[in-house]
């Protein structure tokens, strides 16, 4: 016998929690078919006897049923929360994770709050929704925030993203460093590049996500390698980083000795790495010297 169409929020929660949903994405999508912003929970517990029309309850169901599928919440609502900032999102980027916020939060120690003489100038590689360089714009106004994506359609989700913050980016589409061969040098570039092997048994639970942001050849380092080899091998010219500049990246879980191995071997001093919330090292960076090694 079919299960009857929730007649009150608080049904409908109920048969989201029934059918393995967890309770805060059932909040959020219940909200989301109502037409509610994401941050009033306390008015669906305040509510819970209210009466859910029809139309909502076909949604919410859809919309349970897509979650229930793999799909991401943040995809679904077009939303997502990232270091204090409400993204718009969607299938054309990654869905930007909690533990990139470490990279973040290292970054911003890197950059001053109070502006030296000249304005520091940091860059985003593979920007995808521009959630890190937001997050630095955000944080550091007086601060010159680039951001960078190979993909149009990820710079274009970034542009509307800025345009609706009012935060000010200076995008470029191209592959890593190629974006900005004509750009001065930086004092900071961060990246989150796509770090897991080609391969990996976690990628069929991504499916709904863009496979280039997350995928980087066998052992899930090429775009990690790329990166440090542009840098390292930029004539002094054509430098990306000034010299006393960090490079930080993010990466998995279980890369950092490879990353770190990778940042000394290219001649990055003080190279280190930081952990995430869960204590796993999240992500490794280090400091272009004042001359490069021979």
């Amino acid at each position: 016998m079919p299960t009857p169409p929730p007649a009150t929020l608080a049904q409908a929660l109920a048969q989201a929690a029934a059918s393995g949903l967890p309770r805060l994405e059932a909040h959020m999508l219940l909200l989301h078919a109502l037409g509610r912003p994401a941050h009033e929970r306390a008015w669906l517990l305040a509510h819970d006897s209210d009466a859910l029309p029809a139309e909502q309850a076909r949604r919410f169901a859809s919309l349970c049923q897509r979650r229930a599928a793999g799909e991401p919440v943040a995809y679904l609502t077009g939303r997502k929360a990232f270091y204090g900032l409400e993204l718009q999102v969607d299938a054309r980027v990654l869905d930007p994770r909690d533990d990139t916020e470490t990279l973040v939060d290292w970054a911003l120690s890197l950059l001053p709050a109070q502006a030296p003489s000249r304005p520091l100038r940091a860059l985003d590689l593979g920007t995808g929704s521009g959630a890190i360089a937001l997050a630095l714009a955000s944080q550091r106004p007086q601060a010159d925030i680039w951001a960078s994506d190979a993909s149009a359609d990820a710079l274009a989700v970034a542009a509307a993203n800025a345009q609706r913050l009012a935060l000010r980016l200076n995008l470029r589409q191209g592959d890593w460093l190629r974006a900005v061969a004509d750009a001065p040098a930086f004092d900071l570039i961060v990246s989150n590049p796509p770090y897991i092997a080609e391969g990996d048994a976690h990628l069929p639970a991504l499916a709904h996500e863009p496979r280039l942001a997350l995928t980087s050849g066998a052992d899930g380092l090429d775009a990690i390698r790329a990166i440090i080899h542009a840098i390292a091998r930029a004539a002094p010219a054509r430098a990306h980083l000034r010299p006393g500049g960090w490079l930080l990246l993010e990466h998995g879980h279980n890369q950092a000795p490879a990353v770190r191995a990778l940042l000394a071997a290219a001649g990055f001093a003080r190279v280190q790495s930081r952990r995430d919330l869960a204590g796993i090292e999240r992500c490794s960076g280090g400091q272009w010297p004042g001359n490069k090694p021979s």
